[in-house]
């Protein structure tokens, strides 16, 4: 590996974050990817957190594997894998650069401290206080850059707009119970379809397409799901590929690679 003397250990394993592996492991970094023992990642076919429940995955050509236990971790992610660790605090292993993609868009727990190069994304960090750069995650113009004071735009509530559609997009929970879908990622469904239902304690209500769309993402089946919570999403983009990481992924990952050069750069 060209950069294999800086190991990389980012937190969290969702879509956003694997644009950031991905980029990063194809310029030669060794990637280590930090989960929580029930991911509730929506578009799975594009997430290394899903080697937490299915033991390894391949996207576009990256595997990701379930490793149990951090012995010897950094050789293993010298190999071209990258290995996934159930972890919710960050281990005590050598790291260079640590990169915090959970995509909380609050402040929680990472410090300026925690490596000598620290990168946040998106919302919740503040240049100089959590984290030595932020790269921005919000659709639009400055989706990508690199910001090296300052914050990224703040957490509007509302998912960007893609293809006409913006919030009604994200499929959310009616009720808590558990979820079954009847359709799968990557198919095409019509308004008012039926694509599953939550089952609670009582009541079994059924989730519906919105618009006429492709399925991008469901939550896995059996999740259990609180009212509110984040269960699918519906691409109104016919021609989008379910197993491709997104635009918006691959261009944040492109903003922390450009951080990362930048940094390795300034230390010759």
């Amino acid at each position: 590996m060209l950069f294999g003397h800086h190991l990389v250990v980012i937190r969290g394993g969702g879509d956003i974050a694997t644009g950031v592996a991905y980029r990063l492991h194809r310029s030669g970094f060794p990637v280590v990817v930090l989960e929580l023992p029930a991911p509730l990642t929506i578009r799975r076919q594009v997430a290394l957190s899903s080697a937490v429940h299915d033991g390894h995955v391949s996207v576009e050509g990256m595997v990701g594997r379930l490793r149990g236990d951090l012995d010897g971790v950094a050789d293993w992610a010298a190999t071209g894998e990258v290995p996934v660790i159930v972890e919710e605090g960050l281990p005590n292993i050598p790291r260079s650069i640590v990169i915090d993609a959970r995509m909380a868009k609050r402040p929680l727990d990472t410090t300026i401290d925690d490596a000598p190069l620290v990168i946040g994304l998106g919302p919740g960090f503040t240049v100089g206080v959590d984290c030595d750069a932020v790269v921005e995650t919000a659709r639009g113009h400055h989706l990508g850059r690199v910001l090296w004071r300052g914050s990224a735009s703040p957490n509007t509530g509302e998912p960007g707009e893609i293809g006409g559609r913006g919030g009604d997009r994200v499929l959310r929970s009616p009720c808590g119970g558990t979820v079954r879908w009847s359709v799968a990622i990557g198919d095409v469904v019509e308004a008012g379809q039926v694509i599953g239902h939550v089952v609670g304690d009582v009541d079994r209500v059924a989730v519906l397409a919105p618009f006429r769309g492709r399925i991008r993402g469901l939550l896995m089946e059996s999740t259990d799901a609180h009212v509110g919570l984040k269960i699918g999403d519906v691409d109104p983009r016919l021609d989008t590929l379910s197993n491709e990481i997104s635009d918006k992924a691959l261009a944040v990952g492109g903003g922390v690679l450009e951080a990362v050069l930048t940094w390795i750069s300034a230390q010759s």
